[in-house]
């Protein structure tokens, strides 16, 4: 091969490479919602604005101790509740402190942006929080999905409601193909409960590894009084466990008749 040979070789390889990173996608930016929560929505916030781009904003406590409703651009409906402080994940311990921000009671207050998106309101059945596991987000800070609940993992839990106490114990059904820890919560609002401790009191191993933990909190009713399923799994690389793949971003079920 002459020298002018190997020069084109090499010309077509360099292309060739140069060519498969730009078609690489860029790296996602992990602190993209902390960005905007605390570049945008506080700022606008704190200046007397609308919290544009969030749909609404809490800094009652101030903003170590406030939450912001962010309209997710996956799903119908999916917003995702948003601390204003430095969280990275269900890994923090400051979510485990008997004075942490109740980031779930103001999730599932918000649902009702939820069911605006949709035209409609929706049975508590059908509406969950969910936080995954560090595993599975492509964020580090954290956020509370809120959104509707599959059709088959509402129908799962109607049928295993009454097996339910206040205790955490495996279930013996399966959601989604995961056998998740599951108790009842007595509470219409979650105002009154705290998911993040129940998690890491309650299931043996949680409290020293909460960062694989994935939480779930889903709207159910008890003899006849409002209360929520709480449901937990150990997140695997592989098999999966992340809270949110009981969710359905595609809000199915609110298609349906009542």
């Amino acid at each position: 091969m002459s020298i002018l040979d190997r020069w084109r070789v090499l010309a077509i390889l360099v292309c060739a490479a140069l060519a498969v990173l730009v078609a690489r996608p860029a790296r996602a930016d992990r602190m993209a919602l902390w960005t905007i929560v605390h570049g945008q929505c506080v700022a606008h916030a704190l200046a007397g604005e609308a919290p544009s781009p969030c749909e609404r904003i809490d800094l009652t406590g101030g903003e170590d101790r406030g939450v912001a409703l962010l309209k997710d651009r996956n799903g119908v409906a999916q917003y995702l509740a948003i601390p204003t402080r430095r969280v990275a994940g269900v890994e923090e311990p400051l979510l485990l402190a008997p004075d942490a921000p109740n980031y779930f009671a103001f999730a599932w207050a918000a649902r009702t942006a939820v069911e605006a998106k949709l035209g409609k309101a929706l049975p508590r059945e059908q509406i969950a929080i969910a936080v995954n596991s560090s595993f599975a987000r492509s964020q580090d800070q954290l956020h509370l999905h809120i959104d509707c609940v599959r059709p088959d993992v509402v129908a799962a839990l109607a049928d295993y409601r009454d097996s339910l106490d206040e205790r955490w114990r495996v279930m013996t059904t399966p959601l989604n193909g995961r056998r998740y820890w599951a108790r009842k919560l007595d509470s219409a609002d979650l105002a009154d409960a705290a998911p993040f401790r129940l998690l890491a009191e309650g299931v043996e191993g949680a409290r020293a590894q909460m960062g694989l933990e994935t939480l779930a909190a889903v709207g159910a009713t008890f003899a006849g009084k409002p209360g929520f399923v709480l449901l937990a799994d150990h997140a695997e690389l592989e098999a999966g466990g992340h809270a949110e793949d009981l969710q359905d971003h595609a809000c199915a079920i609110a298609q349906s008749p009542q």
